[in-house]
C-alpha cells in the first residue's frame, strides 16, 4: 500500500490478514520473553540464594545479582554480534527495524535485564525485536507491504498486548499517524494498526494478562474544587522529578561513554545498580509494576521519609540503568515514581483521597517521560482503576504539559552523542 495514496476499503480488508498476524506474533513474543524472564529470575532470586542458604532481599545479594547482571550485559554487547542492539538512551519508542543479525543479543541483553532486577521495562527492547523478525518476514512473504506499515502495525500490536488494549496503542499511535503524510482520514491510517493492536491485546489476554492488575483503591467519585489544585500539586511534583533526571540524563550517558568499552561502563553501572537496591530494597529493583502493588498496599506502614528515599533511589537507579548501556524503557519506571510520588503526597496530606494522588503522580511522571498527554492519562487511569478521576485528570494534565513542554527529555540525540559511542 503506498502512503501517499488515501486507503481503499478493498486494501484494507486485503491487508487484514497480515494486521491480525503481526499483532499475533507481537503479543506471542512477548509472553515468551516475560515468561522466559520470570525462570530466568526464579534462579537468580529464589533458586541459587536457597540452594546457598542465602537471603535474597539481603543487600548482598542484591549487590551481587545487578552486578553479575551488569557484567553479562557488559560481555554481550562487547563481544556478541549485534552488540546488543541499540542503545536504548538514544531511540524513541517506535524507531526504524534493527537486522536480523541483532536480534539474539537484544534478546539475551533483555532477559538479562528482566531478570536481574534492572529499573527498566520491556516495552523499547520487545518492539524492536518484533520490528526486526516482522519486517524480515513480511518482506518474504508480502513484500508490497511498505515497512513504514509494518512498523506501526508492530509497534500498536506490542503495544496492544502490554497493556492488554488496543486503546493504548491508539492513543500513542494518533499522534504519529496524524504527523505522517498521506491520503485519507486519519481512521484510514489506523485501522490495520489498530487492528494488530486488537489482535496483540486479546492475544495477550488469552495468554497470560495486562501489565497493571486491579489495586483495589476506592474510587474518587464526584471529585471537589480542592482536588483539582491539589491535584495538579502532585502532578507537577511527579513530572519534577522525571525533568529532574532528564537534566543529568545526556551527561550522565557522556560520562559513561568515556570509558569506551561496553564491558567496562555497563559492567560500573551494574556495580552501582547493586549499591541502590541494597540502599533501597527490593521495592526499588525491576521494571515495578508488580512493586508499586506492593507498595500501594503497604504504604501506611512506611514513613514519608521512607517513601521519599525510595522515589529518590528509584530515579537513580532508572537513570544509571538507561545511560550505562542497558537495553529497555523508561514508560514503567517512570509509572512507579509517579505512583510514589502519589504516596508522599498522600502521606503529607492525608485528607487526599489516595486513587487520586497516585492518578496525578502517575500522570505527571509518564507525561514527563513520554511528552504524550494521551497515554499518561490513559495510564493514570489503568492503575488506579478509577474512571471518575478522569474528570479531574483532564485538567490537570494542562498545567503539567506547560511545565514539560520546553524541557529536555530522557533521550540523547545523535548530534549530543561522542563520536567513539
Amino acid at each position: 500500500m503506498n502512503g501517499q495514496e488515501a486507503p481503499t476499503v478493498a486494501g484494507l480488508l486485503r491487508l487484514s490478514v497480515p494486521a491480525i498476524l503481526v499483532g499475533a506474533v507481537s503479543a506471542l513474543s512477548l509472553f515468551l520473553v516475560e515468561e522466559t524472564a520470570h525462570l530466568l529470575e526464579h534462579v537468580l532470586w529464589v533458586d541459587l540464594p536457597g540452594l546457598f542458604g542465602l537471603d535474597p532481599d539481603s543487600g548482598w545479594w542484591i549487590f551481587a545479582v545487578l552486578s553479575a547482571t551488569g557484567l553479562a550485559v557488559g560481555a554481550v554487547c562487547t563481544f556478541v554480534p549485534g552488540r546488543g542492539g541499540r542503545d536504548s538512551a538514544t531511540v524513541e519508542l517506535l524507531a526504524p527495524p534493527l537486522p536480523l543479525s541483532a536480534v539474539p543479543g537484544l534478546l539475551l541483553v533483555s532477559l538479562l535485564v528482566l531478570a536481574g532486577g534492572v529499573s527498566l521495562g520491556p516495552e523499547s527492547p520487545i518492539i524492536a525485536i518484533n520490528t526486526a523478525i516482522l519486517v524480515a518476514l513480511t518482506v518474504r512473504f508480502w513484500p508490497r507491504i511498505e515497512v513504514k506499515l509494518v512498523v506501526l502495525m508492530t509497534g500498536a500490536g506490542t503495544i496492544g498486548a502490554l497493556f492488554g488494549t488496543p486503546v493504548a496503542a491508539a492513543l500513542v499511535l494518533t499522534g504519529v499517524v496524524a504527523a505522517a503524510t498521506g491520503g485519507g482520514a486519519l481512521w484510514d491510517r489506523l485501522f490495520l494498526p489498530l487492528l494488530a493492536a486488537a489482535t496483540g491485546s486479546l492475544t495477550m489476554r488469552m495468554l497470560d494478562g495486562p501489565q497493571f492488575g486491579p489495586t483495589g483503591i476506592e474510587p474518587l467519585g464526584a471529585p471537589q474544587l480542592s482536588d483539582l489544585l491539589l491535584g495538579a500539586v502532585v502532578a507537577c511534583a511527579a513530572a519534577l522529578v522525571i525533568l529532574a533526571g532528564a537534566a543529568v540524563f545526556t551527561p550522565l550517558h557522556a560520562s559513561f561513554r568515556r570509558l569506551r568499552s561496553p564491558l567496562l561502563y555497563t559492567t560500573l553501572g551494574g556495580v552501582l545498580l547493586g549499591g541502590l537496591g541494597a540502599l533501597g530494597g527490593p521495592v526499588t529493583l525491576f521494571k515495578g509494576g508488580r512493586q508499586m502493588a506492593d507498595l500501594i498496599r503497604d504504604a501506611g506502614e512506611r514513613t514519608t521519609t521512607e517513601l521519599m528515599l525510595i522515589v529518590a533511589v528509584k530515579l537513580c537507579a532508572l537513570l544509571v540503568a538507561a545511560t550505562a548501556g542497558f537495553r529497555g524503557g523508561r514508560i514503567f519506571p517512570a509509572v512507579f515514581l509517579g505512583a510514589t510520588v502519589g504516596l508522599v503526597a498522600q502521606s503529607l496530606l492525608p485528607e487526599l483521597p489516595l486513587s487520586l494522588a497516585l492518578a496525578c503522580g502517575v500522570l505527571g511522571a509518564v507525561l514527563a517521560e513520554s511528552r504524550d498527554g494521551w497515554i499518561a492519562l490513559f495510564i493514570a487511569v489503568v492503575v488506579v482503576g478509577d474512571i471518575s478521576v478522569l474528570a479531574v485528570l483532564c485538567v490537570v494534565v494542562l498545567p503539567v504539559w506547560l511545565l514539560v513542554m520546553g524541557a529536555p527529555k530522557m533521550l540523547v540525540r545523535a548530534e549530543e552523542q561522542p563520536v567513539s559511542a
